[in-house]
């Protein structure tokens, strides 16, 4: 099996003003892409690993020949986080159901969970993403470097933000605190709602 970029669904103007258009395509059209045919490469050969789910691929690295795990870990990393990522973008959806009830069990509500959540995007040294993940049973804000995900941890992602500056650049510059401020503007919290329902069976 061939890894693809995913089709977004959506116009790469459609989260303007939050996220432009220039840095949507060439975030999904260039960097995905890339991800997808680095590991396309790394798994040439490996028949029962080409026939894998990426999610799957990532969640148990050790599976992984050595020779080509590296390679896997970041390019498959790359490819199941953008592939996550995409489907969390969307104006204009309201913030409600059992994602928020949780956030506000855990968290306090959604300006704390915000403010810990930039926290954890800011400090991500480098590049890398920030997540609200599900670890066992509770929530949690974690950041992992590079193209890490949290699947190879055990955790499972329920919302996650790339801080890496292709992601950003062309309109925020070095503003990382801005651009995270706008992708609260663009996040699916219908999607998120998904990804815990899922979580928690």
């Amino acid at each position: 099996m061939k890894h693809a970029i995913p089709e977004l669904g959506y116009k790469y103007d459609a989260l303007e003003p939050f996220i432009d258009a220039g840095t949507m395509e060439i975030h999904h059209q260039k960097h995905h892409a890339a991800y997808c045919n680095n590991l396309n490469a790394a798994l040439d050969g490996q028949d029962k690993l080409q026939k894998m789910d990426v999610n799957d691929l990532i969640a148990d690295l050790d599976a992984v020949p050595e020779g080509i795990r590296r390679a896997v870990r970041n390019h498959g990393g790359g490819h199941a986080n953008h592939s996550f990522f995409w489907s969390l973008l969307k104006t204009g959806v309201s913030y409600e159901g059992d994602i928020a009830d949780a956030i506000k069990a855990k968290f306090g509500g959604l300006d704390e969970f915000k403010a810990l959540f930039t926290r954890a995007g800011l400090g991500v040294f480098g590049s890398g993403w920030a997540w609200l993940v599900m670890k066992g049973s509770e929530l949690e804000i974690v950041g992992t470097p590079n193209q890490d995900s949290p699947l190879s941890s055990g955790m499972k992602p329920l919302l996650g933000v790339d801080v890496w500056e292709h992601a950003y650049y062309l309109k925020y510059q070095n503003r990382r605190n801005e651009y995270l401020d706008a992708f609260f503007n663009v996040i699916n919290w219908q999607k998120v709602n998904e990804h815990l329902k899922a979580a928690v069976k």
